[in-house]
C-alpha cells in the first residue's frame, strides 16, 4: 500500500516537518491538531474557543479525504489542565454523533505554541473510499443477502 498525503488549505498549515494527515489504504492518520486559527496561523484564546477550533481544523482535514468527523474511530485528546475535561467533552458532544469515537485523554506538561488542547485521530474511510460496500468485503454483504433464503 502506499502513502497519500492529505491537505487542506482550510486547516492549519503544518508548523514542522509533518503532514496535516496520511491515508493508507482505508485508514486516515491525522497529525495532531492545536487551535490554531488557519487565516492568521495564531492559537484562539480560551479553551473553548480552542477546543471549537481544533474541531473545526479537523473536520477540514476530512473533508480534504472525503471524510467526515463521524469516520474518526480514535481520538487522542491532549489537555495542559485536565480541569478543562467537562468543557471539552462538552464542545466535542456538538460536532459528533453517537456512536461515539473511542478516546483517551492526556494531561501534558505544554503543548506547541502555548495552546491548552491538541487532539489526534484516526479514521476509517471505506464507507467513503468505496460507496455500497469494499471491495475487500463485497463477499460479505453478497452473504448477508443469502441468509434466510
Amino acid at each position: 500500500m502506499t502513502k497519500q498525503v492529505i491537505h487542506s488549505p482550510d486547516a492549519p498549515a503544518a508548523i514542522g516537518p509533518y503532514s496535516q494527515a496520511i491515508r493508507v489504504g482505508d485508514m486516515l492518520y491525522m497529525s495532531g491538531q492545536i487551535p490554531l486559527d488557519p487565516k492568521t496561523m495564531q492559537i484562539v484564546e480560551g479553551i473553548e474557543a480552542q477546543a471549537h477550533q481544533v474541531f473545526r481544523n479537523m473536520r477540514a482535514v476530512l473533508a480534504a479525504a472525503n471524510a467526515t468527523l463521524n469516520d474518526i474511530v480514535k481520538l487522542a485528546i491532549l489537555l495542559v489542565d485536565l480541569a478543562d475535561f467537562a468543557k471539552v467533552n462538552e464542545i466535542m458532544a456538538t460536532y459528533f454523533e453517537a456512536p461515539y469515537p473511542a478516546r483517551s485523554t492526556f494531561q501534558v506538561a505544554a503543548l506547541p505554541r502555548g495552546s491548552r488542547i491538541e487532539v489526534e485521530a484516526n479514521a476509517l474511510l471505506t464507507e467513503v473510499a468505496h460507496p455500497g460496500g469494499s471491495p475487500q468485503t463485497g463477499w460479505r454483504e453478497a452473504f448477508d443477502q443469502t441468509k434466510g433464503s
